[in-house]
């Protein structure tokens, strides 16, 4: 059985969780980079036959250009496949992800000022979008929501779905059915790095994109990092991970289901609880011990718990606040007395979930907010996954012979000091005699 170790909280311990924890990183993996790079040269190559090659030997799975694309009968026995009931939830939470991500929407502008200046911003939607959806240890189609549902707000005019499917040549039901709720435009039965490479560059009959997003193994991260500049991608995405603040007052029943809910995904997940409470620690390690031996998934939850699991106990709340902005995690609960206070002190944090009755799978499913969120630290630099992935921004400037004229002199003096005489050239000649 698994145990929580239990440290105090110093920056030697420190040091050593957000060690282990970048060490999951998918550039940390250098050894598949040649298999992965082999894949994408192979169907740069060969185009859909190499994919067809690869399905088979990853997938089990014998396909054609005929039927590599799923049908709208394939669609219509997915529904049939699935609880009416589950549908129902899938549409409710499409509806609460569409009106969250609305609120995103940046519109284009324009200024004018004197002598003929305009300057603005144009907004454009991406035209071809691709979304990687796993079908390995688990289907999700709640990923399928948060990858295609971004994108229709954002305008993308095709937006495609790439999915592996069984050794019979089938995807999951609820991948489909949630592709279609969403508003995706084409579905194909593909998986692994050939996915992403026949993706990025397009094949005989996969369309080639200008931006893959979604979550998937690490032949999948790798595979995406190596197409990274052919296409666009929303992040290299390391294993799934959640860090708790939590004080006296939280109740550690909630604080450890909370925490395994993030273990059972993988075992490379990480799972730590930083509190100021030496009691409330003990009495969640003992909450865990025993939601493990009731737990489905309790073989890949040990490993977690093993390898990246973690209970540190500090001295006071702005020490836990301290350590979570060092570690930035991909999900951060806040269950302390008052958690809007501890939120406004928090920088780096993909989604923070503030109370008791906020728990991370609220965000996975149904609030509305993307679960596409940064891992390993990059919570520091990026942001969760919306609808500005989706769109570029033009810079817009128009400048009248009056407005060119008053600053002409100044321009050609910057463009001579860093030696760029064409530069200076190209002012000058509108103002020869």
């Amino acid at each position: 059985m698994a145990r929580m170790r239990i440290m105090r909280l110093t920056k030697d311990s420190r040091r050593e969780a957000l060690e282990a924890l970048l060490g999951r990183s998918p550039s940390g993996y250098s050894e598949y980079e040649q298999t992965v790079r082999e894949i994408i040269d192979d169907v740069r190559a060969r185009g859909d036959l190499a994919v067809f090659d690869y399905e088979k030997k990853f997938d089990g799975c014998v396909l054609s250009n005929d039927t590599i694309r799923i049908t709208p009968e394939e669609i219509e026995a997915a529904y049939k496949e699935l609880d009416p009931e589950f549908v129902d939830v899938i549409r409710k939470s499409a509806a609460n992800i569409r009106a969250y991500h609305e609120k995103q929407v940046t519109q284009s502008w324009i200024t004018t000022g004197e002598d003929g200046i305009i300057l603005g911003q144009k907004i454009t939607p991406i035209e071809v979008s691709g979304c990687y959806v796993p079908g390995g240890r688990a289907v999700y189609p709640s990923s399928v929501l948060m990858n295609v549902i971004p994108a229709k707000v954002a305008g993308v005019e095709r937006i495609i779905i790439a999915t592996p499917p069984n050794s019979s040549g089938k995807a999951a039901a609820g991948t489909i059915v949630a592709a279609d709720i969403a508003g995706a435009d084409e579905m194909y039965k593909m998986g692994g790095a050939q996915a992403i490479a026949a993706m990025a560059y397009g094949t005989e009959t996969i369309p080639r994109v200008d931006k893959i997003t979604g979550p998937g193994n690490i032949f999948v991260a790798l595979a995406k990092k190596a197409c990274f500049g052919v296409t666009g991608i929303d992040s290299v995405a390391g294993p799934s991970e959640i860090l708790v603040i939590a004080d006296s007052t939280a109740n550690p029943r909630y604080v450890a289901a909370d925490l395994l809910s993030q273990a059972e995904h993988d075992p490379m997940a990480s799972a730590i609880l930083l509190t100021d409470d030496p009691d409330l620690a003990l009495a969640v390690a003992r909450e865990i011990d025993l939601f493990i031996k009731d737990l489905p998934r309790k073989e890949i939850i040990c490993q977690s718990i093993d390898n990246y699991g973690y209970i540190f106990v500090g001295d006071t709340i702005d020490d836990l606040v301290d350590a979570a902005n060092t570690i930035a995690s991909e999900h951060l609960e806040i269950m302390t007395a008052n958690p809007f206070e501890v939120m406004t002190k928090i920088k780096n944090a993909g989604a923070i979930f503030l109370g008791s009755y906020s728990s991370e799978p609220l965000g996975d499913y149904f609030a509305g907010p993307n679960h596409i969120l940064p891992t390993n630290g990059t919570a520091r630099f990026f942001s969760p996954l919306g609808v500005d992935a989706f769109v570029k921004k033009s810079s817009i400037i128009s400048y009248s012979r009056d407005a060119l004229y008053q600053v002409h002199k100044d321009i050609e003096l910057f463009a001579e000091n860093e030696g760029l005489q064409a530069h200076a050239n190209s002012i000058r000649v509108r103002f020869e005699d």
